[in-house]
């Protein structure tokens, strides 16, 4: 398959409108479908509400709305497009039928892609023509300006169409994960509800405030996250000697009721693992160098965020 120019976008709610956005913002002729007309204004209204932002992100002069076309006919939408990305309600029953229908409507080598946010999908294409090309193509809201996007295989997905898409994605400005296997709420989704469902026992039993454990986050580890992840952050705290230290450290207090989440067994292959995946995150650099990027960083950060808190909380 060539450079993929024709993109399909079904579902013009938050997530459809922001992959709309952010293809048109890339060069991409995008041919969106709803069923109600009346939708169009109001999508029409988002793009243009959002072109200064995403022009300043990708460095545009300019974005081509002439590339935008909106159908209520799902047959006409899909007809010409090598890329289709489903953007319906997290429902296993409307998605399973919503694939038998593009499956029908799509060219036989387009690629079908669901933004779904942790639904499986051997499931989802198990009724859909030609499900080796069928993925996942999970993003982060605002689609238009955040970078991740987790790519999930059925297990009859094609290796090649995965490449495809991550190409795709590429071609697009953002930063794929190729998951190896499905697993329900993929990666980044299972992080969250982990942190989500704490939050939730934390307020039940009165230790905090939303307002609480949103600060705890935005001006503690937060900071950290923007730059690297909990691992390569941990890596850090262990000092010279990295992640070792830090799990001969801090590793017995997973046994301790810090959470209402059970902790795995810290077993010597875990480690192995956790250490390995952490020095290959740093690339050769040392804890000292790491230290130095990521103190660069907050102190810029923090600084440039201070501007935009304080809009937040007047």
């Amino acid at each position: 398959m060539t450079k993929i120019k024709k993109v399909a976008i079904i579902g013009t709610g938050v997530i459809g409108a922001g992959w709309i956005i952010r293809c048109l913002a890339h060069n991409k002729i995008v041919y969106a479908f709803d069923r109600d007309l009346k939708l169009k204004k109001g999508l029409i209204t988002e793009i243009k509400r959002t072109l200064p932002y995403v022009k300043k992100l990708f460095n545009k002069k300019t974005i081509n709305l002439k590339n935008f076309k909106y159908f209520t006919s799902i047959e006409e939408t899909l007809r010409d497009a090598d890329f289709i990305q489903e953007c319906a309600s997290e429902n296993y029953a409307l998605k399973t039928k919503l694939m038998n229908i593009i499956g029908k409507y799509a060219k036989p080598n387009a690629i079908i892609s669901s933004s779904s946010s942790g639904l499986l999908p051997t499931k989802i294409y198990s009724k859909c023509k030609n499900p080796e090309r069928g993925i996942i193509g999970h993003p982060f809201n605002p689609v238009y300006l955040l970078p991740l996007v987790e790519i999930v295989p059925g297990k009859k997905t094609s290796k090649k169409y995965m490449n495809i898409a991550n190409n795709f994605y590429k071609s697009i400005s953002m930063n794929p994960i190729l998951l190896k296997k499905e697993l329900p709420g993929y990666l980044s989704d299972r992080l969250q509800e982990a942190l989500w469902r704490e939050g939730l026992h934390i307020i039940n039993e009165g230790y905090a405030t939303t307002e609480n454990l949103d600060r705890s986050i935005e001006d503690g580890p937060g900071l950290r996250y923007s730059l690297m992840g909990t691992f390569l952050t941990f890596h850090l705290a262990g000092g010279k000697a990295g992640m070792k230290h830090m799990l001969e450290q801090f590793g017995p207090a997973l046994k301790l009721p810090w959470t209402k989440l059970k902790a795995p067994k810290l077993t010597k292959k875990l480690s192995d693992r956790i250490i390995s995946g952490t020095k290959k995150q740093a690339k050769g650099k040392s804890v000292n160098k790491l230290s130095n990027i990521r103190d660069e960083y907050l102190v810029e950060l923090q600084i440039l965020r201070k501007k935009y808190t304080n809009l937040i909380r007047k």
